[in-house]
């Protein structure tokens, strides 16, 4: 199992003006019979309204999913060389997490001989260079466009950027195909109705579910993220498995046994009473570091909030920071540990890494001759060592999250384990964690300035708040 590392948390470590009282772990007081409380209303309220994502893991979703998945790749088997994921935020960013912790970097660039399922590009944008650049690869390729696989991931099919993707590439396939041009695509949507319901019906499309009450943040261990997973190799079984594990660890009502509770009570309670409202996820393994970007939709979405659930007046929220342990020691630890004492340094850490590079002896030069004979391992775990030490040093509170190795089971524990703090961290800071009201109206005034009919209103607003002479440098 994953373990986590929170002693540098508390006073009798970085000291009382920026630590929490080691009493208040104390399993008869106050916080302990608090948590109890909100596990068992966790587990009351568990596989209903929009908490449905407790139960990926578990049957029969489990089973439903994976059958389902497992055909459609079948169906995809040798008759793609690249894969084209069209999302974006929860649609996407598990995806690229799942893409690059589970697949070496290298995978777009192995041979088809050794490359585990098609080349995989995740296009979570519409910047037009970025995207036509994706697409004209894809068409230079042998083979071209009718060798790519485009998985189209919108519940509704309306939210505008990957309605824009997927029109562009519909159009680019039916040029080249006509009415086959079906057979490359595969869409995860509402299982039901919506707008990209409507249009696979009339396409012929294959479909996998957006299961009902799985919001997009916490979408990756549906079909959502185990279709392309499956497609490029990576064992979904594990990863579902891993995160049953995790969900069973983290449905105890013993705080200091179930590091989901404990981690939102930290992070609560560092930012609330200790100001530290800056929260930095700090991978020390490059693979991980894109589990980063996908923590940062969660914390973010779901719990930055204007109103608490009573509809009282809150600005809940606390500021997702990524980083990457060597590589930010040399561009942000300075900041981290001689600025605002304003953050929570959150370490993750791999015990086994899959290989190691020896670093040999004899180059003669005494002042790195410390390195010869030892590792790239040895010496990134001595980096996060010390890194821990400074931090402490400098009363910075900071905690680590430990991976045995990385593979599909623990990297399931992982997004399990964030999903359920996410879920604790919602109810402590007494906020919906499941809405997004403020995305909403970027979205209505971009319909409005793209025409859409019944948002003229929108275009109206954002053109008297922004219209006028501005002010401006340049030319």
């Amino acid at each position: 199992m994953l373990t986590l590392d929170y002693a540098n948390c508390f006073a009798d470590r970085i000291g009382p003006s920026h630590g929490l009282d080691p009493a208040l772990l104390d399993p008869t007081g106050d916080v302990a019979r608090g948590i109890a409380t909100l596990t068992q209303k966790l587990t009351s309220t568990r596989g209903k309204g929009w908490e449905r994502w407790r139960e990926l893991a578990f049957e029969p979703m489990r089973t439903e999913h994976l059958s389902a998945v497992r055909a459609a790749a079948k169906g995809c088997e040798g008759r793609f060389d690249t894969m084209v994921v069209l999302g974006i935020g929860g649609s996407a960013l598990g995806n690229i997490a799942l893409q690059s912790a589970l697949n070496p970097a290298t995978h777009n660039l192995l041979d088809a001989s050794v490359r585990k399922g098609p080349r995989m590009f995740v296009v979570d944008n519409v910047d037009p260079t970025y995207f036509g650049g994706v697409l004209d690869f894809c068409a230079s390729q042998p083979g071209g466009l009718k060798r790519t696989l485009f998985n189209v991931i919108s519940k509704s099919g309306e939210t505008a950027e990957t309605a824009a993707q997927f029109m562009v590439i519909r159009d680019r396939l039916k040029a080249l195909m006509g009415k086959d041009h079906g057979a490359n695509v595969v869409a995860v949507t509402d299982p039901r109705q919506g707008t990209m319901r409507r249009i696979c019906e009339r396409e012929g499309y294959v479909t996998l579910p957006v299961p009902d009450g799985v919001g997009g943040r916490f979408s990756v261990l549906s079909p959502v993220g185990l279709f392309a997973a499956a497609m490029c190799g990576i064992d979904i079984e594990s990863l579902l498995q891993g995160a049953a594990d995790m969900d069973k660890t983290c449905s105890s009502q013993e705080l200091t046994a179930n590091p989901a509770a404990m981690l939102a009570f930290l992070l609560v309670e560092l930012g609330q009473s200790k100001g530290k409202t800056n929260h930095v996820l700090m991978p020390y393994a490059n693979s991980l570091y894109l589990l980063a970007d996908w923590y940062r939709q969660l914390w973010a979405e779901s719990l930055g909030k204007h109103k608490d659930l009573k509809g009282n007046t809150v600005f809940a929220g606390f500021t997702p920071i990524k980083a990457l342990g060597t590589t930010d020691q040399h561009s942000q630890v300075q900041l981290y540990r001689e600025g605002p004492n304003d953050k929570v340094l959150g370490m993750v850490e791999v015990e086994t890494f899959d290989r190691d590079v020896a670093i040999p002896a004899g180059l003669g030069v005494e002042a790195i001759a410390y390195l010869e004979g030892t590792s790239m391992s040895s010496l990134l775990a001595a980096e996060k060592r010390a890194t821990e030490y400074a931090f402490v040093e400098s009363q910075r509170p900071n905690f680590t999250i430990r991976f045995p190795r990385i593979d599909a089971y623990h990297v399931g524990q992982f997004i399990n384990m964030w999903q359920i703090t996410t879920a604790y961290a919602g109810l402590l800071l007494g906020i919906d964690a499941y809405d997004q009201p403020a995305v909403e109206l970027g979205k209505q005034a971009t319909f409005g300035l793209m025409g859409r009919a019944g948002y003229e209103s929108f275009k109206t607003a954002v053109d008297k708040a922004l219209g006028g002479k501005g002010r401006t440098i340049g030319g």
